[in-house]
């Protein structure tokens, strides 16, 4: 609880003098005017998520309450601040718009990109999605890496006109690419066995194996390509907010709280 208060204390800016009960300074009566001082005078922080977003926020049909990655790390937010958590529904198409709005202090994670950057603050990233390749368990040892994937014979399955059959043909030119058309989908001709291999995503990858025993994502997550990274989105106009979510994210990753969360959810080593 003292490292807690501590920890706050800091991000809020509150020093020595007001805690004696000198006069703020105009530093500190704008800090009382964030969101993180709402925050924690209300008790709750409001959570803007999708819920369809598997492994990273989605709904758990057993207890009806959302599940996931970004939905714990929502929790451990909270959990951190030692206050309670409001979810509030989102969509992917107005997720700036709802920050703007002050329908919620944070999304609870999306991939940054420069169009969202223009009316919305990203958080330092917290992980990272990019391709990763997918095979049977059994070929793990056949296939270590992504040169081995790269050879004549090996057959390459992706969904035709998609991001990943320009990656396949760029990544693999020696191998055989197999663009095939929905509703089929390049793991279910690995799991058929009409292909060896396919690529995705590490965040489909990790719902991939969760689902699939038999499946194995082939590379550690360091060793992913076409990385992107993920943030949590917040209001550009208040800084102190986002100082504070930079700092415990910045503590989070070096605790390997992040780390912990990409082997559950992701699948990665």
């Amino acid at each position: 609880m003292l490292r807690r208060d501590l920890f706050v204390a800091a991000a809020l800016g509150t020093g020595t003098a007001l805690l004696a009960g000198a006069r703020p300074t105009p530093a500190q009566a704008q800090t009382s005017d964030s969101r993180l001082a709402r925050i924690l005078e209300s008790g709750t922080i409001r959570v803007g998520t999708t819920g369809d977003f598997n492994p990273m926020s989605f709904r758990d049909t057993t207890t009806n309450s959302y599940a996931g990655y970004d939905i714990e790390a929502m929790t451990q937010l909270a959990s951190d601040m030692g206050v309670k958590i409001e979810w509030v529904v989102a969509e992917w198409a107005t997720i700036t718009a709802g920050i703007a709005a002050d329908r919620y202090d944070i999304f609870s994670g999306a991939s940054v990109n420069v169009t969202r950057a223009r009316v919305a603050a990203f958080s330092v990233p917290y992980t990272e999605a990019g391709t990763v390749p997918l095979s049977l368990a059994a070929n793990a040892e056949r296939f270590q890496n992504w040169d081995q994937i790269n050879q004549t014979g090996v057959r390459v399955a992706v969904s035709m006109g998609t991001v990943f059959e320009e990656q396949a043909r760029a990544h693999f030119p020696n191998a055989t690419i197999q663009a095939v058309q929905s509703p089929a989908t390049g793991f279910q001709e690995v799991l058929a066995r009409r292909a060896d291999v396919t690529i995705t995503s590490n965040v489909e990858g990790g719902t991939l194996v969760s689902r699939f025993p038999e499946l194995r994502i082939l590379v550690p997550g360091s060793e992913m390509r076409n990385r992107r990274p993920f943030a949590y989105v917040v209001a550009q106009d208040d800084q102190i907010w986002l100082n504070f979510v930079n700092t415990w994210v910045t503590l989070k990753r070096i605790e390997g709280f992040f780390a912990g969360l990409d082997r559950k959810w992701l699948g990665q080593s």
